[in-house]
């Protein structure tokens, strides 16, 4: 008789066991997934990215390298044109960190949802261990 309770209680606890690892393997999956959004949305620059900046690169060293050439007329000119390709430059940079920042924050916030759920599910399971447990 005292061998049934243990084995419902081992049954349960492999069933238990079970779902814990299908749950691992499930956040896994999830954390693959999310890697590779990561990697899209930001992790490596694509070839625009090098394309954008290799094209502001030479504007900026262009007009700064013309400018000692040139007149005086048109040496203002292009230092400004450097200066307003840079700070154009700097915008873009705020730009994509602002965006790779916000994705951040909603996968962090996804991850702490998450967390949260399964730290409710294992609370609810240590009370029914517990209530199920003779003393």
């Amino acid at each position: 008789m005292a061998a049934e309770p243990q084995n419902d209680r081992h049954e349960h606890a492999q069933e238990e066991l079970e779902d814990l690892r299908q749950e691992l393997e499930h956040f896994q999956k999830e954390k693959e997934r999310v890697r590779a959004i990561v990697g899209k949305i930001g992790g490596v620059p694509k070839t625009q990215v090098h394309l954008i900046n290799t094209v502001f690169a030479i504007i900026i060293v262009a007009s700064v390298v013309v400018s000692l050439m040139v007149a005086d007329k048109w040496r203002l000119l292009l230092i400004e044109l450097a200066t307003v390709t840079l700070s154009v430059k700097i915008i873009y940079l705020i730009y994509s960190q602002m965006r790779m920042a916000h994705f951040e924050f909603w996968i962090l916030s996804s991850l702490e949802w998450r967390v949260n759920e399964i730290t409710k599910q294992l609370r609810e399971l240590r009370k029914e261990m517990e209530e199920k447990r003779p003393e």
